[in-house]
């Protein structure tokens, strides 16, 4: 066992070295330009972007015509709100999404609401998900687009995701969904789920960092979007640049091992985060943050009474956890998606996220286990908060 332990995988994933294989010969010898068509160069790297766009397509259920290549989820979400806004503001300007997204699809639709947008921010409840009754409330004749995340960040709580493409589709209304988190991870298909625009990033499911994808659906409905990047029309005109070829053959790689594998792998991590999470919910003061069962295999959100989570990672030298989205991970204030559930500002500071991957091991958890309830003894152990909750209980006693 080599520490330190990574428990972070929500954050990013190490690329996996069959994917890292796949990329190597097109930085080198196989280093063309997929838009160059007159030599073989760029056919070659044309069929290599072929064969991702199916891999991802395959890893979806979707067409690879309905794939389109992107520097990361952060700018597919981008393309996808500000685009549909652009392309649909004449049939309306309201938009539906939930106070628990990504910061990609908040600030997205802050930004959109000084351009015009009316943005419904729907509350969830304490296990972190939305009322769909709330969902319905809140149509009007002007709503264009309901954007609600597969699988939230932080605590891995899933959305009713084909109750949700549902109401969308008797309203005639597009549903997209940031589902950087879910894929890989749970299974996701857009045409069983009804998505009618899907968000996905490479550095979540062990491919590399930069890269990402933006499926659009051409039928049923056919989908259209404004570019948010101009210059030579790429990707059937929804997003120019050069594409990044290596990274793209990574992408598609990763996506052709989630999906070999996927399954078996997803059992084998949620045996890990069971054992994990049992084991620590049997700490005093320890409580699970977010719907037990509707919820990620991979994913452990848990708030510990009296307990700094900033400091119980620091004092857990050996393990590599978050308090909760590695974008927001600089600010001092507490998880607005904790926040979201209705947690107090101190169990929502004391909230450590715990998220396993392709590579953990058994070891490794019975070594967190240890090392986590090590750590909150003794930071329990000096806090004057604690220390004067157990003596009231001791003298009621």
């Amino acid at each position: 066992m080599n520490l330190p332990i990574y428990l972070d995988n929500n954050s990013t994933t190490p690329v996996e070295q069959r994917v890292l294989d796949a990329m190597l010969p097109y930085f080198t010898n196989k280093f063309g330009n997929a838009a160059s068509r007159n030599h073989s160069f760029g056919w070659i790297a044309e069929e290599a972007i072929d064969k991702a766009r199916q891999q991802i397509a395959d890893l979806i259920g979707a067409n690879n015509t309905e794939i389109i290549f992107t520097s990361g989820a952060t700018e597919a979400i981008n393309l996808a709100l500000k685009g549909t806004f652009e392309s649909y503001r004449s049939k309306g300007n309201h938009i539906i999404t939930c106070v628990t997204e990504h910061k990609a699809v908040i600030d997205s639709c802050k930004y959109l609401e000084r351009m015009g947008a009316d943005v419904t921010y729907l509350p969830v409840n304490k296990e972190g998900l939305i009322d769909l009754q709330d969902l319905r409330a809140a149509i009007t004749p002007a709503t264009i687009l309901i954007a609600i995340m597969y699988a939230n960040n932080e605590t891995g709580v899933i959305q009713p995701m084909r109750e949700i493409a549902q109401i969308a589709t008797d309203h005639h209304i597009l549903f997209f969904s940031d589902a950087t988190q879910a894929i890989g991870k749970t299974q996701v298909n857009v045409v069983d789920d009804g998505i009618h625009m899907l968000a996905l990033s490479a550095h979540k499911m062990y491919g590399p960092k930069g890269v990402g994808a933006l499926y659009v659906r051409r039928r049923n409905p056919r989908v259209t979007l404004s570019p948010q990047i101009h210059g030579g029309g790429h990707e059937r005109g929804f997003r120019s640049g050069t594409l990044n070829v290596p990274g793209i053959v990574g992408l598609g790689k990763a996506a052709e091992l989630c999906a070999s594998i996927g399954s078996e792998e997803q059992s084998k991590i949620l045996h890990l985060r069971n054992k994990l999470e049992s084991a620590l919910q049997k700490i005093e003061g320890a409580y699970i943050n977010g719907d037990r069962s509707a919820r990620l295999p991979n994913v452990l959100n848990i708030s510990f009474e009296h307990v700094d989570g900033q400091a119980l990672m620091m004092a857990m030298k050996g393990i590599a956890v978050s308090s909760g989205s590695a974008c927001t991970s600089a600010s001092l204030e507490p998880s607005y998606v904790l926040k979201g559930l209705g947690l107090s500002d101190e169990l929502a500071h004391s909230a450590i996220r715990i998220s396993l991957g392709r590579f953990n091991t058994e070891e490794e958890i019975d070594f967190s286990i240890e090392q986590v309830t090590k750590a909150v003894n003794h930071l329990r152990s000096i806090s004057p908060a604690w220390i004067m909750k157990q003596e009231t209980n001791n003298s009621s006693k």
